[in-house]
This record gives structure tokens, sequence and C-alpha cells, in this order.
């Protein structure tokens, strides 16, 4: 899960078995929380933190009364970047890991069938590690956690472009959010084997008409590799509203 401070830090936070925590300490997307974090040792990147599920208390969630008002306040403090080689230069500069990244243009959205449709043993075992991370379950249960995790047999990339001082540049990240693989389901449940028109509709055409951002995050092992890992899409500035400034 990535989230922000009230100070205005990005985190981190890690493991959260959403599934298993308690109902109400189930939180939205957009959603203060309150919850006991430590750093730990076995990730040295500077936003990830330890976090202790029992301990969530849930707040307020942020509404996007006013064309996202109050949630823009909060993208504004996270770093944020035009294209994607100057985040990888703040990547080496002072080790940041997680920022939201402003496409200048969306060109397209490529769908890839996965090199295995199916969770490979290696898979199976990293994913039954992730479940045993804050010692909440055994291994027999984070075993059955795994058991009843599908799998979308189609990895997601969007294809963009970026201003950068030497021109426009095209760059090409993969979707991890989760809400593109529910999407999939929900898609794959309503349309069978035509999935895939209404899923290009909600990530190329409607998403595409919004202000769309993409939050990054590196890799632990490989933080040269960054994914999508969620989408932002509050809707298009007014004119008024743009000529007040830029967020970013």
């Amino acid at each position: 899960m990535a989230g922000i401070s009230e100070q205005g830090s990005m985190r981190r936070l890690y493991p959260v078995p959403f599934r298993t925590i308690e109902e109400g300490q189930q939180f939205k997307k957009w959603q203060w929380i309150e919850v006991r974090i430590e750093n730990t040792n076995k990730d040295q990147r500077p936003e990830s933190h330890k976090v202790y599920v029992d301990t969530i208390r849930c707040g307020d969630v942020i509404d996007t009364k006013r064309e996202w008002a109050a949630r823009r306040e909060w993208l504004d403090k996270i770093p944020s970047f035009q294209s994607f080689e100057a985040l990888d230069e703040a990547r080496l500069s002072n080790g940041l890991s997680i920022a939201l990244l402003c496409p200048k243009t969306v060109l397209g959205l490529d769908i890839v069938k996965a090199r295995h449709a199916e969770w490979t043993e290696e898979e199976k075992e990293k994913l039954t590690r992730a479940q045993m991370q804050g010692d909440l379950f055994s291994e027999a249960d984070a075993k059955r956690q795994v058991k009843d995790l599908r799998k979308v047999p189609f990895d997601f990339y969007y294809r963009y472009l970026c201003e950068t001082p030497e021109g426009e540049k095209e760059c090409r990240h993969k979707i991890v959010d989760w809400e593109a693989g529910a999407l999939y389901w929900n898609c794959r449940r309503d349309h069978g084997d035509e999935w895939e028109v209404p899923f290009r509709a909600k990530l190329e055409e409607q998403l595409g008409k919004k202000d769309l951002m993409f939050l990054m995050g590196n890799q632990h092992r490989f933080q040269d590799q960054w994914l999508i890992i969620s989408l932002v899409y509050p809707p298009k500035r007014k004119p008024a509203e743009e000529q007040q400034g830029s967020l970013f």
C-alpha cells in the first residue's frame, strides 16, 4: 500500500493482507488512517515501513467535491515529475522510490498475455513469503491465502509521451494497480471473451479524458525498474484553474 503522511511524506506500507483485516479496519482509497509503523532493515528504500495492521484506526475519506480540490491539495505535496528521466535521476541522487509521473500524452494501452497464465511455484513461494512478512500468518495459513488468489492472465502497459529538454520521448511501463486487475475480472464476468472492449474503453478513453497521473514505484531488488503502482485521475482543470498556476 502507498500513502502520504500528514507531513506530506510518501509511505510504502507492508504487509497489508487486506482481505483478512478486521472489517472495521478495512480502509478505502483516499481515506486517512492512524497506524503504528516502523522502519525495517529488510527494505532500505526511504519510504518503506513495516505496518502493524492490528493498530489500524480508520478516519475521514477525502472527498472529490469541487473538482477534487481537497485531493489535489495532497497531490501537490507528492514528489512529481514531467518525465521518467527526471524521476529516475531523483532515484539515483536521493534514493526516491515513489513519486507521481505526469505524462504529456497517453498514446495507448498494450495488453500482453502473461508469460504464465497461472501462478508458478516460484511465484507462489514469493507470495507466501510476502504473506508471512508481518508474522500474522503461519506458513500453512499463508499458503491457503495464496491458493485463493486469482492471477490475471494478462499484463497491461501504458505507452505515453513525456516532455524532456531534448523534446518528446516515448516511454512504456507496466500497470500493477490492483484496480486494473479488478476491472479485468469485472469485464470478464460481464462480457466474457469480449472483455477487452470495455476494458480499453475505461483505461484508454475514459481515463484519457482525465488529468491522468501515474504513481510510480520501483522494485526492492531491482531499483532501476519502475512500475505504475496506482492510477490517479482527477478531472481536467478548467481554464480558470490553469491560469492560477500548475500544481506541478
